[in-house]
């Protein structure tokens, strides 16, 4: 049941990509506003997550990565295809940024877990080194 948070989490960075998107081009960040800017991009993650079968280890960097990859391959298509348009600095910056959500996050808690396994380990050792 990992995955539906892992969606939601994805979700939430996405319609922040889609905030900050609309505000630093002066647009407005009403719901309306974000839901069209965001759209084509909620639709790659979801062909991201199906394709990356994330579903299995949805917390993993190499579910983000098929996450994110949907999210930017597919979003700009669908912009695209949708006369919304792309421009090169477009799909360089938001490929950027979006790498920098949808991959940070589960470094980041890949990462904590790691030193509350390590912390933990120590714990242990300490405890049997202290019984002999």
């Amino acid at each position: 049941m990992q995955i539906l948070p892992a969606i939601a989490v994805d979700v939430i960075c996405i319609l922040v990509f889609a905030i900050v998107v609309r505000h630093a081009h002066q647009e407005a960040t009403d719901l309306l506003g974000v839901a069209h800017t965001a759209w084509p991009f909620l639709a790659g993650c979801l062909v991201g997550t199906l394709l990356g079968r994330t579903w299995r280890h949805p917390l993993s960097l190499r579910s983000g990565v098929a996450v994110w990859l949907g999210t930017v391959a597919i979003g700009m298509s669908l912009r695209l295809l949708t006369g919304a348009g792309i421009s090169l600095s477009f799909v360089i910056v938001a490929s950027c940024v979006l790498a920098l959500l949808l991959l940070g996050w589960r470094a980041g808690l890949q990462l904590i877990q790691h030193a509350r396994a390590r912390t933990s380990d120590e714990s242990i050792h300490r405890h049997l080194a202290s019984r002999h």
